[in-house]
This record gives C-alpha cells, sequence and structure tokens, in this order.
C-alpha cells in the first residue's frame, strides 16, 4: 500500500488546500471569516478522508463522502466566483484542481467497485 502522501490524489488535494488559502486571504471580511475558513475546513476534511480511506481495507464508504466532499468544495468556490471574490482567472485554475481532484476519486472509488 502506498502512503498516503505519495497518493496522486493526496498531492492533489494538498495542492487545492495550498491555493484556498492563497485566494481566501483576499476575499472581504464578510467572506473571509464564513466561507473562506468553511473551504479550508471541507478540504482539510477531505485530506483526511484521502488518508482514511488510503488506510482501510473497506474504502467503499469513505470514498463516497470524499466525493461529496469534493462537491462542497466546488459549490463554495462556486459562490465566491459569484459573489466577485474570485476573479474568472483565479476561478478557473481553482477549478482545474478540483477538477483534478474530483476525477481521481471517481477512478479510485471505480476500481475499488470493481475489485
Amino acid at each position: 500500500m502506498a502512503q498516503y502522501n505519495e497518493l496522486p490524489v493526496y498531492k492533489a488535494t494538498y495542492d487545492l488546500l495550498l491555493g484556498i488559502f492563497a485566494f481566501t486571504k483576499d476575499f472581504g471580511k464578510e467572506y473571509k471569516y464564513t466561507v473562506g475558513e468553511s473551504l479550508k475546513k471541507e478540504t482539510i476534511d477531505l485530506l483526511t478522508l484521502i488518508y482514511r480511506a488510503n488506510s482501510r481495507t473497506d474504502k467503499a464508504e469513505v470514498l463516497q463522502t470524499a466525493r461529496e466532499q469534493i462537491e462542497v468544495i466546488r459549490l463554495l468556490i462556486r459562490l465566491m466566483k459569484d459573489m466577485k471574490q474570485i476573479n474568472l482567472e483565479k476561478f478557473v485554475k481553482i477549478n482545474e484542481t478540483v477538477e483534478n481532484v474530483s476525477k481521481q476519486l471517481n477512478g479510485w472509488q471505480k476500481s475499488v467497485k470493481s475489485s
């Protein structure tokens, strides 16, 4: 079993977390301590779920929760774009990372179901 921190999905999620920390610092005060904190917490929770899934034999349930988590993160990021807290360029860049994580979680979940 690969070390959790060597998993591509873990690395991609960690990069997502770094990106979220970088752009939430520019949020307006009203959003920084509400949605900004939620985004950080949701992404940290996602990293924890990836670690848990990697260390368990029965991964299916944890991976399903992780997939739900990435959708919450996607929603919050979109909300911040619509509230003009993230410009289009940053939104596109962070969304590529979200999509990367989402596809990897999807693939992992499919490989678990088929094994």
